[in-house]
């Protein structure tokens, strides 16, 4: 058996949500028709590959973008809830960048430290979790592949600390886009490398590219 071990940590196809509500890890929201679309072209995408091990996230956008993954390679879908999206005590409001929520005196108090963050889910205990999920899948693919279905904080993140750079971000620079792939190679039960591809590009609207600032390089490997 290879000691090559492939674990891909895709993050969900686009959602329905007309009223652009900060969803988080609410129940009920579901894949639009272009996220499901992106999910088929992610599978098509994969198909040819050696996956022996399809997981994601308990909320339905990520069910739904792993389901045509599993099926294509005759494989049952797994849930794993460490791959849950980031708690947030925003959900189920409206906040971003330019909607006033930041003038209003009720947010300020989660507000204070951008670098924990206050308003959420601690960074480091997204990490852990989420190298957990990822160790878990490269044992259960071992010496083949895995596709992890899970969401842009988390797998942001946990890419962040493998390659070594602080945790606090600017969210739009997050190279982790919808239908993403972001790709670790481990040798044994080492990451050698991590690569990033957009098999489903061309289906993601504009306006949520053009934030995406890349990180240099598609494919970073490590050293011993």
């Amino acid at each position: 058996m290879s000691d090559i071990t492939v674990v891909h940590l895709m993050r969900h196809g686009e959602v329905a949500n007309p009223d652009g509500i900060l969803y988080g890890r609410l129940h009920g929201y579901h894949l639009s028709d272009l996220g499901r679309r992106m999910a088929d072209r992610v599978a098509e995408h994969l198909a040819p590959r050696g996956i022996t091990h399809v997981v994601a996230s308990p909320l339905e956008r990520a069910q739904e973008t792993a389901a045509p993954i599993a099926k294509a390679h005759g494989l049952d879908l797994a849930t794993d809830a460490r791959l849950i999206e980031a708690d947030n005590v925003f959900q189920g409001k409206t906040f971003g960048v330019g909607d006033g929520a930041l003038k209003r005196p009720e947010n300020w108090k989660h507000l204070v430290n951008p670098f924990k963050p206050s308003w959420g889910e601690p960074y480091i205990d997204q990490v852990v979790r989420m190298m957990g999920a990822l160790d878990a899948a490269k044992d259960a693919a071992r010496g083949h592949e895995a596709v992890l279905v899970s969401h842009q904080l988390p797998i942001w993140i946990v890419r962040s600390y493998v390659e070594k750079r602080r945790l606090w971000h600017d969210p739009r620079r997050r190279q982790c886009t919808l239908a993403s792939l972001t790709t670790f190679t481990y040798q044994g039960d080492r990451i050698v490398s991590v690569g990033y591809s957009e098999p489903a590009r061309d289906l993601v609207p504009p306006h949520l590219l053009a934030g995406a600032k890349p990180v240099k390089g598609k494919d970073k490997a490590f050293g011993a």
